[in-house]
């Protein structure tokens, strides 16, 4: 585990530097530089280098000059006032080229930015510590705290109050909840399926003081738990509903969250493309986001009642597969007629929400990879929200906000609710692809009992297919962990 700390002073036995760099007027200008670094000398040596290496102040550049034995990290930061984000990306850049040094790896790193509110300190801690994540490759094992190759202490330069010590253990909290999702997203499918995922839970559940329920298939048969039956009904690993709790004394709020746990999608019957299939053990990102963040919220002794509630089925075509146009009862009694085999999440959602809101909480919050057409409308980086109201809207993205998560709000339309008209069920589970999130969206709030709810589709920012960028890693990237945190934190008060 990386070790983090606060000091004022310049600590001896540090062996890299990382500095910002804001765009000036005339170029790039260093900021954060210690008093130990600020003499003419080193400024100037500094400044030179800036010149030498061409570095940029643009956010998520980084180069790597070594100043005697310090390798010294020229981290930009964009305009002169980054915001909190800015400041998390850039430590996050710098601490993943740290990390990745073969040839004399930096072990003790001293992040000196020039931004001390403990907001932006927070963001800072988060940004190095989520940079540093590396895939453990421990199947069926906890997810270990965010960790490098080889840096092993963290020194943030700032004055040790009170505030900032409670920044900085809040952020360790946060990224490692992030780096615990992110790790079970990654582990391959053959090794995480729903009896693996239910043990793990069980696991964390012991480890945080956590209250664990887990319904096996013959208990799911008997209290009809039936979008759950159909969707895991073609693998040979049966489906499993995790009911996890936290319950602290002085609880004012009590919040539901429902993750989608498909621990691999291959659309069913309605069998996926093969370069659509090969990234969906990441299906199960919904549940991994919950059941991290609980733990976060046990471990940060937050004062809110919570519910999680893990959904985990794999969706394979087999002779026992369901079907396109089956009629199905979920839980609760309501039927639907299945229009694709692809869109299973909802299903299995269906069940969990509606058992979730028997307990009548304040909030409800579902947190899924549920739709390509949220990725076609938001692109691969921002979550799409859907709510019951505006009010509950603006909660998640306040908490987006905070947590520094790109989210937008989309409506649920009047379309999206004719196009769940069945002639032989109660609902049908879809219809055209056109506005299809917002139509998985309006299936589900039928689910909800009117409790307030809020839905977030993580389709597109749960993955990263592509490069490397600031905190976030290729694989599993741990989205809307922040910011569900953000917002019981928020609701604890």
């Amino acid at each position: 585990m990386v070790k983090l700390v606060l000091a004022n002073s310049w600590p001896r036995a540090a062996d890299a530097l990382v500095v910002g760099l804001v765009e000036g007027a005339d170029g790039p200008e260093l900021v954060g530089l210690p008093p130990a670094w600020a003499k003419r000398e080193a400024r100037r040596e500094l400044s030179q280098a800036v010149e030498l290496v061409q570095a940029e102040a643009t956010v998520g550049q980084v180069k790597i000059v070594p100043v005697g034995s310090t390798r010294v990290v020229l981290a930009g930061l964009g305009p002169q006032r980054p915001t909190s984000e800015r400041l998390r990306q850039a430590a996050g850049a710098a601490l993943r080229a740290l990390g990745a040094l073969r040839r004399q790896p930096a072990k003790h790193v001293v992040l000196s930015l020039g931004w001390d509110r403990p907001e932006d300190l927070k963001a800072i801690a988060e940004g190095a510590l989520l940079g540093l994540y590396r895939y453990a490759g421990q199947p069926g094992a906890q997810a270990p705290a965010p960790s490098g190759p080889s840096v092993q202490k963290i020194t943030l330069l700032v004055e040790a109050s009170p505030l900032h010590q409670r920044s900085v253990e809040l952020a360790q909290a946060v990224a490692e909840a992030v780096c615990a999702t992110r790790d079970l997203v990654n582990q391959p499918p053959n090794q995480l399926y729903p009896a693996v995922l239910a043990e793990i839970a069980q696991k964390v559940a012991t480890q945080r003081g956590l209250g664990c329920q887990v319904w096996e298939p013959a208990a799911l048969a008997e209290q009809g738990y039936g979008g759950l039956l159909a969707v895991g009904g073609g693998s040979q690993r049966g489906p499993r509903l995790v009911q996890l709790t936290w319950r602290p004394r002085g609880a004012k709020s009590h919040v539901a969250l429902i993750g989608k746990g498909i621990t691999f999608d291959s659309g069913g019957v309605n069998l996926k493309p093969r370069e659509s299939m090969s990234t969906m053990r990441c299906d199960m990102a919904g549940a991994a986001a919950c059941l991290s963040t609980i733990a976060a919220a046990a471990r940060l002794d937050l004062k809110v009642k919570l519910t999680a509630w893990l959904p985990l089925a794999e969706n394979l075509p087999s002779g026992s597969a369901y079907r396109p146009s089956d009629v199905i009862q979920l839980y609760g009694g309501a039927t639907v007629e299945n229009y694709n085999t692809d869109a299973e999440g909802r299903l299995v959602l269906a069940d969990a929400l509606r058992r979730a809101a028997e307990d009548k909480p304040d909030l409800m919050v579902d947190i899924a990879t549920l739709t390509g057409a949220c990725m076609v409308a938001l692109g691969l980086s921002t979550i799409g929200l859907m709510a019951s109201d505006d009010v509950v809207a603006d909660q998640l993205m306040d908490a987006a906000e905070a947590a520094g998560e790109p989210m937008w709000h989309l409506p649920i339309t009047e379309e999206a609710e004719r196009a769940l008209r069945s002639t032989v069920a109660d609902l049908r589970s879809g219809g055209p692809r056109e506005g299809g999130a917002l139509v998985a969206a309006a299936f589900l709030r039928r689910f909800t009992e009117s409790i307030p709810w809020a839905h977030l589709d993580i389709a597109g920012p749960a993955f990263n297919e592509g490069e490397p960028q600031g905190h976030t890693p290729v694989g599993g990237t741990g989205a809307g962990v922040r910011s569900l945190i953000a917002l019981l934190t928020s609701l604890a008060g």
